[in-house]
């Protein structure tokens, strides 16, 4: 049976510091008794949220709490939908005890959806302690593998996003910008591991052009002494290269000079920049002659010559990025670290300089109570399944596929987070997995995700732009295009021409009508993070379907079982695509976005 990996004997043989060797005896003894701390999370969970009403109103109450046989006969497994009238209520003002015995401190909205806008996940305040305690495990495990790591900066590129209220008052916002908001990172200890070339004024600034830069020019200033480089996610890390293949002829002559840009408006960016911000012509010549070559390929290693790695999530839509990142990176390692939700955060990556399409996460017992769904009882999201079928966590068999269920402090019970995974081997008696998929994503480009029924309603919203030409969709499909950056989303459409002739200006309209249909993430990530480009339509031929169907039958697919596909992936579907492409349109502006509008509307799911 596949076991974690042991580091590199020279990096075993370096002394281990004290604080760090705790993280690892912390994370073997959790491992090793992973069905006992199981139990005992969720007896604490069950006791700390006694009072709840979601609890009793499924007849858990009383000494039952602390039953995990009657817990799991009692409440159901869950989907957010199911969820969603508690939700609302919390968000409306109601303080009783709904989901968990203690208060609910904000939401935590997801990158998933729920009728066009986020989910918002209930969160208190222990939770952040956990998270603290999550993000200590990393670099005690990355310090087995590179050494070194306290001789230098993390480049690390993090950025805030908007954030709400709630009717009720309670603010909205994502993980991310929660946990870098808190004073957990803002008043962190000093560790010579975790030493950041960002200052927190920019990292906290709203403006994303302004994080952006001073966030590069933090890191150029203090590229001799970068040891790693990254962000969270793969596609925010080449936003950011790209940024500097666009911007670097100012962020030299910033250096140059020691003058920071006068379109940095924010006092607070400008103060923490002008802190580390100092004349340096030879530095700026250095970086000119590197960004001034004609292709930017291993820009990375010769901008920041100590990088040891690029610390970003590649895995699940984010694997698109690699080959973008190999190319900027020059052969840097791409070291994938962490496996988080909006729910909770989960697991750990124990051998973090693997070969992307290798990484496997070790779930952490004490984050949360974990159950898998074995993914052949789930059929088109269709409850087909008994809930006995679910496994624990210590119960799941290797190399297969199963759908988390997670039980968690804050007051969601049984929830279905939607991540497909495969066990991949085990640490001790905890198990390792891959992650597969999400359920019934179609596109994603960034955070944003979207499914094949809302893509599906917004290509029909789009497609009665046809109508008065006497023209109609004959059969679509689409594509996530990364191989610009920001990526976009591309339809494939087939048409039946009508009368007369469709301008152009109205398939402009099509792009538009469908981004305006698809939900706030997507938006939000269009209008405001610039990190989504314009929807572009490619009209193909006639018959090119019938080709697409034609090679899908080459390749094995059955006839009688064929339907044309929402989604394709690059390869030869797209060539075939791409060759019978007679015009392409885009999107002529950004849809309308704003922050908050909908969600809060008790017609959204109702009280």
């Amino acid at each position: 049976m596949p076991e974690a990996p042991n580091p590199t004997q020279s990096c075993a043989a370096t002394a281990v510091p004290v604080e760090h060797q705790k993280v690892l005896d912390y994370i073997e003894d959790v491992t090793i008794n992973a069905d006992q701390v199981q139990r005992r999370v969720l007896s604490e969970i069950l006791a700390q949220n006694a009072p709840a009403e979601y609890l009793h109103r499924h007849g858990l109450s009383g000494r039952a709490t602390a039953d995990a046989g009657t817990f799991k006969r009692l409440i159901p497994v869950i989907t957010y939908d199911d969820l969603q009238p508690d939700i609302l209520r919390i968000a409306h003002g109601d303080t009783s005890p709904i989901l968990s015995g203690r208060p609910i401190s904000e939401f935590l909205t997801s990158s998933g959806t729920s009728g066009g806008e986020r989910k918002l996940m209930p969160t208190i305040e222990d939770e952040l302690d956990r998270r603290s305690l999550f993000y200590s495990l990393m670099t005690p495990v990355m310090s087995q593998f590179v050494p070194g790591l306290d001789r230098g900066k993390a480049m690390y590129l993090y950025f805030v996003k908007s954030e709400s209220r709630t009717p009720g008052g309670l603010v909205a916002r994502p993980v991310l910008t929660s946990y870098y908001k808190s004073r957990h990172f803002l008043e962190r200890p000093f560790d010579p591991y975790n030493i950041l070339t960002s200052p927190n004024e920019a990292i906290l600034c709203l403006d994303s052009y302004q994080s952006m830069y001073a966030q590069l020019l933090c890191g150029l200033v203090q590229r001799a002494e970068v040891v790693r480089v990254g962000a969270i996610f793969a596609s925010g890390f080449i936003r950011a290269i790209k940024f500097l293949e666009k911007q670097w002829p100012r962020l030299c002559r910033d250096i140059t000079t020691g003058i920071l840009d006068p379109e940095i408006t924010d006092r607070a960016v400008r103060e923490a920049v002008e802190r580390v911000l100092r004349p340096d012509t030879g530095l700026a010549d250095q970086i000119e002659a590197e960004c001034s070559k004609p292709s930017c390929e291993g820009i990375i290693r010769r901008i920041w010559p100590n990088t040891k790695y690029i610390d970003v999530i590649v895995t699940g839509a984010m694997a698109q990025y690699i080959p973008t990142l190999d190319f900027y990176g020059g052969g840097l390692p791409l070291a994938c670290t962490m496996y988080g939700s909006s729910e909770c955060y989960l697991g750990i990556n124990l051998n973090p300089m693997c070969k992307p399409s290798e990484v496997a996460y070790t779930l952490i017992p004490t984050m949360a109570y974990f159950e898998f769904l074995p993914v052949h009882h789930v059929s088109n999201g269709a409850k087909d399944y008994d809930q006995r079928d679910l496994v624990d966590l210590v119960d799941v068999k290797l190399e297969q596929e199963y759908e988390l269920v997670v039980t968690t402090y804050s007051g969601l019970y049984r929830y279905r987070v939607g991540d497909v995974l495969r066990v991949a081997g085990f640490k001790n008696k905890a198990p390792q997995f891959n992650f597969v998929r999400r359920k019934n994503v179609a596109l994603s480009i960034d955070s944003d995700k979207t499914d094949e029924v809302e893509l599906h309603a917004a290509v029909r919203n789009a497609v009665n732009h046809l109508e008065p030409f006497g023209a109609s969709l004959v059969e679509y499909t689409s594509y996530a295009d990364t191989s610009s950056i920001p990526g976009h989303y591309v339809l494939f459409w087939e048409l039946k021409a009508g009368g007369t002739a469709v301008p152009p200006s109205v398939f402009e309209d099509c792009c538009l009508a469908v981004e305006e249909s698809l939900n706030s993430v997507y938006r939000q990530g269009r209008v405001c993070d610039k990190s989504i480009g314009p929807l572009e339509i490619r009209v193909v031929e006639e018959g090119t379907f019938d080709k697409l169907m034609d090679y899908a039958l080459s390749q094995g697919a059955s006839i009688n079982q064929y339907k044309a596909p929402r989604c394709v992936r690059s390869g030869p579907v797209v060539e075939l695509l791409d060759g019978r492409v007679q015009s392409r349109f885009f999107s002529p502006k950004c849809p309308k976005w704003v922050p908050g509008h909908k969600q809060w509307s008790t017609d959204n799911g109702g009280i």
